[in-house]
């Protein structure tokens, strides 16, 4: 005999069961990824394991109970149909909540400073220009390629055309610039920081003379800073983020980088997921946190029972997950998280924050309608074409099992990603944890 879990239960039977054996009418009911959170007919929300086999799934498959709410006014049918325990038959009383779906991507919409794009190249038509002043006959290849070999045959001798289009284009030659091996572009590109005029495709200078300036100016650098401010740009910014959080009302949470394996199941990664293969597992059990929500959700359900409303809370710390190498992904990075619960949730409310933090802290951004797979819709932050970061507008269907229940909202950002955003640096690992960068210079000199 089919032994159907809680939630098919709810949906067949339309009614739900108290420990004390009261039937009440169910009015909804919404799923996680282990939970249901079943609203009854007279208010009363109750949250219990997904299972064929809990306490409450057998009360449901049994046909006994001892009265009826009063306050849900159930109808004759609905008892009936909890008595009659037909589950072969596709009933279908009451529907789960619909999940939001994730808005289309909207482009560059909602934007508070548009981020330049710089114009497009044009091809240099120096050396059509000098074929063209040879004769009328270059004239009439530029308006009909298609009888240029012919025309030019009939109208100029071969080898003095030869011989007159050489020497203007020995004359339109560019001083030639110096040719590079990749170890020494490497070097150099290393060196190199955002403020420099050097190109390094252009330069006519040699490898030794270019190095020789770049090594000068950064050590100059280097020592300036140890006289002057003596911050590293990447503590600094967590400094300047926290005192901006604080002030608008966050309360500041520590943490520990080591989290149980099973917060990481919670937020809905099976391990046959591609985030969770980027996960650093110390045993069995524990791992190095990829993110700082598991906790961050902890704190808004105890908290929830302590704190005035709205609760507003954030994190700033390491995390670590084994990226693909590139320039903007960093296996040990810093990531800040804040987030609201309660009342003023909203995403008007969470873009307005958005505005103001990114304007506190200088940098161009533009929003987009993304979605995620731990979160599904999301609204995605943007600098260019590198993300900055994926916020949230709840509640979503892991909250159950969270033991959150009021709308929130919430958002998360790589330290250097905003740094590379901030300075313009080609490579993330500029603004990290490093021995090799400091505040963007290279060290190695």
């Amino acid at each position: 005999m089919d032994r159907p879990n809680l939630e098919r239960l709810v949906k067949l039977n339309g009614v739900w069961l108290s420990r004390k054996d009261v039937l009440h009418g169910v009015a909804k009911y919404e799923t996680s990824r282990m939970n249901i959170r079943i609203t009854t007919d007279c208010g009363e929300v109750i949250t219990a394991h997904n299972s064929r086999n809990s306490a409450s799934a057998r009360s449901l498959r049994n046909s006994k109970y001892k009265k009826v709410c009063k306050k849900c006014k159930l109808a004759e049918e609905r008892i009936d149909r909890f008595v009659s325990k037909n589950f072969h038959e596709h009933i279908t009383f009451v529907e789960p909540v619909a999940k939001a779906s994730a808005p289309k991507k909207v482009g560059k919409k909602d934007t508070a400073r548009p981020v330049p794009v710089p114009p497009a190249q044009t091809a240099n038509p120096a050396a059509a220009m000098q074929t063209a002043t040879q004769t009328t006959v270059s004239q009439t290849v530029a308006a009909q390629t298609a009888t240029q070999s012919a025309v030019q045959t009939a109208a100029v001798p071969k080898t003095a055309a030869n011989a007159t289009g050489s020497q203007n284009m020995t004359n339109a030659e560019p001083k030639p610039k110096k040719a590079f091996s990749p170890s020494q572009l490497s070097r150099l590109e290393s060196l190199l920081v955002s403020g420099d005029e050097f190109d390094l495709e252009k330069t006519d200078m040699d490898f030794s003379e270019l190095e020789s300036v770049l090594v000068a100016r950064r050590k100059q650098e280097l020592c300036d800073l140890y006289a002057n401010s003596r911050e590293h740009m990447l503590a600094k910014l967590e400094r300047d983020i926290s005192a901006f959080l604080i002030s608008k009302g966050f309360i500041e949470i520590k943490s520990s980088i080591l989290i149980p394996e099973e917060y990481i199941l919670r937020m809905g990664i099976d391990k046959d997921e591609e985030l969770s293969k980027q996960i650093f597992r110390t045993d069995d059990n524990m791992c190095l946190r990829p993110m700082l929500a598991p906790v961050l959700y902890n704190y808004l359900a105890r908290f929830d029972k302590i704190l005035p409303d709205p609760v507003k809370i954030f994190e700033i710390g390491p995390c670590y997950r084994k990226e693909s190498d590139g320039s903007s992904h960093l296996e040990e990075f810093t990531m800040v998280n804040f987030c609201q619960m309660g009342d003023g949730s909203t995403r008007e409310n969470l873009v307005k924050l958005l505005d103001e933090f990114l304007t506190y802290l200088d940098i161009d951004y533009t929003i987009e309608g993304d979605e995620c797979m731990v979160y599904g819709a999301t609204v995605d932050v943007m600098h260019g074409d590198m993300e900055l970061s994926s916020a949230v507008v709840g509640p979503v269907p892991m909250d159950i099992d969270w033991g959150v229940s009021k709308p929130w909202i919430g958002a998360g950002f790589g330290l250097e990603r905003l740094l590379k955003a901030r300075h313009n640096f080609k490579n993330i690992k500029r603004g990290s944890r490093s021995e090799f960068y400091y505040n963007g210079i290279y060290t190695k000199l």
